[in-house]
C-alpha cells in the first residue's frame, strides 16, 4: 500500500469540506422551506355577554386592538392599529394618538392631525343568540 501524497491528502480534504458545506446548506435549505408560520390571527371575537357592556361605555380591548363604544345607536367597534404604518395608537383625554409618528384621531375615530390622512377602521359588532357579542375584523 502506498502511502498517499500531500497533494492526494489536500484534494480529499477539500472535498470533504466542500461535500460538507453543501450538505449542511442543503439542511439549512430544507429547515428554510419546512416553517411553519404563525396562525394567522382570528377574524372574529366572542367579547362575552352583552349586558357585560352598559350603555354609555367605551371598553379597550388591548387584546386585538380594538376599542368597543356601546352608546344610544347601538354598538361600535374601530381598530386602533393606526392607519399611517400600523403601530398601535393610545387613548388620550381628546381621542387617540399614534406614539409612532404622531397621528391624533378624535373619540370617534376620525383623524384630526396627520400624517395619517384616513380614519381608523370601523369594525362589525353583532349580538349572537347566546347574547354575546361577537366582533368582526373584517
Amino acid at each position: 500500500m502506498k502511502k498517499p501524497s500531500r497533494r492526494d491528502f489536500l484534494k480529499l480534504a477539500s472535498n470533504s469540506l466542500l461535500g460538507l458545506s453543501g450538505l449542511l446548506g442543503l439542511g439549512g435549505l430544507i429547515r428554510f422551506l419546512s416553517f411553519d408560520m404563525d396562525p394567522a390571527p382570528p377574524s372574529e371575537y366572542d367579547l362575552g355577554l352583552a349586558t357585560d357592556f352598559p350603555p354609555g361605555s367605551r371598553t379597550l380591548l388591548m387584546h386585538i386592538p380594538a376599542v368597543l363604544i356601546h352608546d344610544n345607536d347601538g354598538w361600535q367597534a374601530f381598530s386602533m392599529v393606526c392607519t399611517h404604518l400600523g403601530c398601535t395608537v393610545e387613548q388620550k383625554d381628546s381621542g387617540y394618538e399614534c406614539p409612532c409618528h404622531g397621528s391624533k384621531y378624535d373619540t370617534a375615530g376620525y383623524v384630526a392631525r396627520g400624517p395619517s390622512n384616513t380614519p381608523l377602521k370601523k369594525l362589525r359588532v353583532e349580538v349572537n343568540d347566546a347574547g354575546n357579542l361577537i366582533l368582526f375584523m373584517n
